[in-house]
């Protein structure tokens, strides 16, 4: 047997995403000695960030007020409450919602403009509820770079820190254990085993997980699903890595820490199968046209309430699950595909990645037609038509489950296109009342087609796209203080244990509730870290 390779330092982080970088960061602006381990290679070193798009829920930004939005720390919190839906028992994530809606301009946006990190100029107004139960008010910021922008600059700062010389990194190094010492009952490191399968151990005086969720794991998925959502899909996708698999839950749980709320879950409506995957049942994410038709398996639209995108992704998705066959189709023309249509993540938008705001700005008056071409071409679940005949044959095809009716889907589209050419004077359709309002708001308008018809000859030719339920991000984790403290069984910290973004729910063990008001994703990675660094500098100035 090979020798143990041993390691020591004053803090260690499991886990080299935005949560653990962000953490290290500020480790090392106290002075201590920092050693990062990560299961993934190198050249993975960011996580699940390298792939996000980047969006961050912020209030009170330079951004809000160049757009006239006038927010406050009382409103976010009234938003989020009342989206989030808390349970009586949620005492921690309503704790850290409140934390977030009072601290998410100094402690997030305002770090990372400190470190250079900036964001595109255009507020998107995202969540709104079905009936104005989400944001107020516009506060989505999309971050210049998208996600692999944010965490590539923070690695930079962190590689280039004037204390670099006190972080060890080490990757391809999997963490199977935390290690506890027996007279104090302290978390004081953890063990396991790398790539090459030598063992390996780290002690230090503070261990901080961040190691993300569990929604990599489609079986831990299973396990822990939640029926709101119809019975677990067989033909989920997953928009993680596996890497992302809850291992470290368990661990967790095992020393007596609280791991609460795994049923809660973000995921997203319109996944699609990915055209190069990357590992099993691998989708992507699509931000859906707001002004094509969501239709059921048969091909009638979804309702009572129409199905329309950025106001409660919660419900869509519970829709969504509780359709025959799990699936939906979307019903456009290339006019709406190419002005509506995007997908969410850093590499599917390559001009916020690359910050290329002239091509943004042509991009957005002429339409993305060469992201519509690739789905047409590249995707299993698009197809495309002249005729709707010829478009209800292929997607019968497609399904392969003998549902769709091609009578159904001529006598959907038509109706809708009839009452659109009535004119404004008798419009009396939930969708058409909601692409009304989307297009008060500048960013929408720019992003909306203007009451499209689907079947027009001038626009097409048509196109239908598949979509099912993807797995994303988990909204419950390990039960944490208000200092990203662990928390045992009697809601006392576990000495010496920490955790931070996702593997925490984002903290609290689900900061979010039952639903997000999207972006508080990234953003809680940073202000968890931020907690946790800065809770444990002040331990060891005690001490």
């Amino acid at each position: 047997m090979s020798q143990i390779q041993q390691y020591q330092s004053d803090s260690v982080i499991i886990g080299g995403g935005l949560a653990g970088i962000v953490t290290a960061l500020e480790l090392l602006n106290a002075g201590k000695t920092v050693t990062l381990v990560d299961a993934e290679p190198e050249d993975a070193f960011g996580g699940q960030a390298n792939q996000a798009f980047g969006g961050m829920l912020l209030i009170n930004t330079k951004e809000q007020r160049r757009n006239k939005i006038h927010d406050s720390p009382e409103l976010l919190l009234q938003d989020w409450l009342r989206a989030g839906e808390f349970k009586e028992d949620d005492v921690w994530g309503r704790r850290w919602a409140k934390e977030y809606a009072y601290h998410c301009k100094t402690d997030v946006y305002d770090w990372l403009l400190q470190h250079k990190i900036s964001f595109f100029p255009a507020v998107q107004w995202v969540e709104r509820g079905n009936h104005g139960n989400g944001n107020s008010l516009p506060r989505y910021h999309i971050a210049w770079g998208c996600g692999r922008g944010v965490v590539q600059t923070l690695i930079a700062h962190l590689l280039n820190h004037p204390q670099a010389n006190k972080l060890t990194r080490l990757h391809e190094h999997r963490v199977l254990a935390l290690t506890r010492d027996p007279q104090s009952g302290a978390i004081n490191g953890c063990s396991g085993i790398t790539s090459e399968q030598h063992e390996f151990v780290i002690q230090a005086q503070s261990t901080v997980v961040c190691s993300g969720g569990i929604n990599g794991n489609l079986e831990r998925v299973k396990q822990h699903w939640d029926p709101v959502y119809g019975p677990y899909p067989e033909n989920l996708l997953s928009g993680v890595s596996p890497a992302a698999d809850g291992a470290l839950h368990d661990v967790v749980e095992q020393l007596g820490g609280q791991v609460v709320n795994l049923n809660q879950m973000w995921n997203y409506a319109a996944g699609i199968a990915h055209p190069q995957p990357q590992f099993s049942q691998h989708g992507l994410s699509l931000i859906p046209p707001r002004s094509a038709l969501w239709l059921d398996a048969y091909g009638h639209r979804i309702g009572p309430e129409p199905l329309v995108t950025g106001f409660d992704t919660h419900d869509l998705c519970k829709q969504t699950g509780q359709q025959p066959g799990q699936y939906t189709w979307q019903v456009m023309n290339w006019k709406i595909a190419a002005k509506e249509l995007a997908i969410s993540g850093t590499d599917e938008n390559p001009l916020f990645r690359d910050k290329r705001m002239l091509a943004i700005i042509w991009q957005t008056l002429r339409g993305n037609h060469d992201l519509v071409k690739w789905l047409v071409n590249e995707c299993d679940d698009v197809v495309s038509a002249q005729t709707l005949p010829e478009l209800a044959e292929k997607m019968r095809a497609l399904a392969n489950d003998d549902r769709l009716d091609a009578d159904n889907l001529t006598h959907t589209v038509t109706a809708y296109d009839s009452m659109l050419k009535r004119g404004p004077a008798f419009w009396n359709d939930g969708q058409i009342r909601k692409l009304q309002q989307l297009r008060q708001w500048r960013s929408d308008r720019l992003r909306t087609c203007k009451f499209q018809a689907i079947n027009d000859a001038k626009s097409g030719p048509l196109i239908a796209i598949r979509e099912r339920l993807i797995s994303r991000k988990s909204m419950g984790g390990m039960l944490t203080n208000l200092n990203s403290q662990v928390l045992d069984r009697e809601h006392r910290p576990i000495p010496g244990l920490y955790a931070a973004g996702e593997a925490a729910g984002f903290g609290g063990g689900g900061i979010a509730g039952i639903r997000s008001l999207e972006g508080t994703f990234l953003s809680n990675c940073v202000l968890n870290g931020r907690r946790a660094a800065r809770h444990i500098a002040i331990q060891k100035e005690k001490s």
